[in-house]
């Protein structure tokens, strides 16, 4: 199953040009629950804000400079020919935007944290309001003036997804 899971402002922001503009630990510990024993793929950018692999997870790197790539983290340098390898195991997007662009399509599941408000982005999460839809979403949270919810999203019956 390939889940994509990220956390957007209203207007599917992910990130400004200084990285993720929100810190929630009501956000992270869903994160690492949902994660937890999972492989993460993630592009360049994703995997430059990781000081060390994610624990408890298999942490794949999408890159062209697999020598590059530090202990811990595997190199990844063709992403159809990963995902064909990982068929029936439980992959999950972690980021950025443009590894989220290339694998919405195949998509099984999005977990999505919508954050409310606009926090003017520079990077944002595919469109999927056309292709998806809300199965589930928990109640509201709110930490720092910050309020956000948990949204599990399921490709339409007749999506290409």
């Amino acid at each position: 199953m390939i889940r994509l899971i990220a956390a957007i402002d209203s207007r599917r922001g992910l990130a400004t040009d200084t990285g993720i503009p929100w810190h929630l630990a009501g956000d992270v510990a869903y994160f690492r629950k949902r994660t937890e024993g999972g492989l993460l793929i993630m592009g360049r950018s994703t995997y430059a804000e990781f000081a060390a692999p994610l624990e408890g997870r298999t942490n794949f790197v999408l890159t062209s400079k697999p020598d590059t790539i530090t202990g811990g983290f595997r190199a990844v340098t063709d992403l159809a020919l990963f995902m064909d390898s990982r068929a029936g195991e439980d992959v999950w997007v972690i980021g950025g935007a443009m590894l989220y662009a290339e694998t919405i399509a195949a998509a099984d599941e999005l977990l999505l944290t919508q954050v409310d408000g606009d926090v003017h982005s520079t990077k944002f999460f595919p469109p999927y309001a056309d292709s998806f839809v809300l199965d589930h979403q928990s109640e509201d949270h709110a930490e720092g003036g910050v309020h956000y919810r948990f949204g599990t999203w399921r490709p339409l019956p007749n999506s290409d997804s």
